[in-house]
């Protein structure tokens, strides 16, 4: 089992390889709190989990060594052993899911992995990896249910209290529970005060409905751009782990993710991944007992596919009421979008997009439809343009906000 001199000698062993990540005072993260960001999106292979990769691989015995490494990720377990079996010198065979971005993809092979893409999610590249494993004799390294990679995730936790020792609640992102299970037992030693709390996705909530029912459950599916954590079952291990040290386990929805992916773009001048921005927006929207208290953040990750950043920032503006669309059913003739354009900019609103439509069968023949996205400072604003609207008589049909 683990101890705490394993994670001790895990943190030693790590020296050559890791980065003592930063811890960031994010004021602006959430009212009435003081949040600090454990910046693992900032790690060498821009992930906590080179660490558990990095200190398993250290303990092989050369004649494991020798016959090469198997592992199966999303992309950052992936980066992880790639890297280390590099510095060690070992062939490693990495099975990914289809799914996984392209970005995350493209980095583990130029530390020399050798790649498998298969099709389906983590769990369905995890059953290959097997089989691969029974085919080659090689030493399989498991993403998180393993005793050495949990040491290895537990050194953020030494980091966490030598950085901020009188921390009162860290916040840990969770897919299949290494880092939590790591950074909870850390911390639980050193400081057992101190509440760890782990988050999920809503839609890929395995250690949060196996917490619940107090044994390991697999979901039949798992659905959430958060890909680091889209794990259908926990580790045994881990989930044994949560149950004895970590103090609540909740979810948030992507949403509420891509919000905080957002916030920490714009207030911190951090770039997280889906998966690394889940501790964040648990504390964004109130979803745990931290008002008041000093609050750690793991960011885990900041790998996430600039062709699904725009996207993300798009959903973000949505849901902050900062990027809105209306669509305004009037009469068709001159000086209509005039008058609506007037009454936006008395409201300090900035129009961004405009579509004219005329009307439809069930509409009159002289009438129709002005769509208009806007840029807003928040919700109360954006509801402000509307009862402007309304006041002036016009016939809103739809909003998004």
């Amino acid at each position: 089992m683990i101890t705490l001199d394993k994670i001790r000698d895990a943190k030693n062993v790590l020296k050559s390889i890791i980065r003592e990540t930063d811890m960031i005072y994010a004021q602006n993260i959430m009212d009435n709190s003081n949040i600090y960001l454990k910046t693992e999106n900032l790690q060498v292979t821009g992930s906590f989990k080179v660490r558990g990769a990095s200190y398993k691989i250290a303990n092989l015995p050369e004649e494991e060594k020798s016959k090469g490494v198997i592992a199966c990720s999303a992309g950052n377990h992936a980066q992880g052993v790639a890297l280390a079996s590099q510095k060690s010198g070992i062939k490693a065979t990495i099975f990914i899911p289809a799914t996984a971005p392209i970005s995350k993809v493209e980095a583990t092979k130029k530390f020399g992995a050798e790649i498998k893409l298969i099709d389906g999610v983590y769990d369905d590249a995890y059953k290959t990896a097997i089989e691969y494993q029974k085919e080659t004799n090689g030493t399989f390294v498991h993403p998180f249910d393993d005793v050495d990679v949990i040491a290895g995730q537990g050194t953020i936790g030494l980091e966490i209290i030598e950085q901020l020792p009188d921390v009162e609640a860290v916040i840990v992102p969770i897919g299949g529970g290494g880092l939590i299970a790591g950074v909870a037992f850390a911390i639980k030693q050193l400081k057992p005060s101190c509440k760890v709390y782990g988050v999920q996705s809503q839609g890929a909530g395995s250690m949060y409905q196996s917490f619940i029912n107090k044994k390991v459950l697999e979901l039949p599916t798992v659905n959430t751009f958060a890909d680091g954590t889209a794990v259908k079952r926990p580790g045994d291990l881990t989930f044994e782990l949560c149950q004895k040290y970590v103090d609540d386990i909740i979810t948030v929805t992507d949403d509420e993710i891509a919000s905080a992916i957002l916030a920490l773009m714009e207030k911190q001048k951090i770039v997280a991944e889906g998966a690394g921005a889940l501790s964040v927006a648990a504390a964004m929207f109130n979803k745990l007992p931290i008002k008041g208290k000093k609050t750690v953040c793991v960011v885990s990750g900041g790998n996430i596919d600039v062709n699904i950043i725009s996207r993300v920032i798009n959903r973000g503006l949505l849901n902050s009421g900062r990027l809105c669309h209306l669509t305004i059913e009037l009469l068709d003739k001159p000086g209509q979008l005039r008058d609506v354009s007037g009454i936006i900019a008395e409201h300090g609103a900035n129009v961004i997009r405009v579509r004219h439509n005329q009307g439809g069968s069930n509409t009159d023949i002289n009438d129709c439809f002005l769509k208009i996205s806007l840029e807003t400072r928040n919700q109360e604003h954006f509801e402000q343009i509307q009862n402007a609207l309304i006041a002036k008589g016009y016939k809103i049909t739809s909003n998004v906000q």
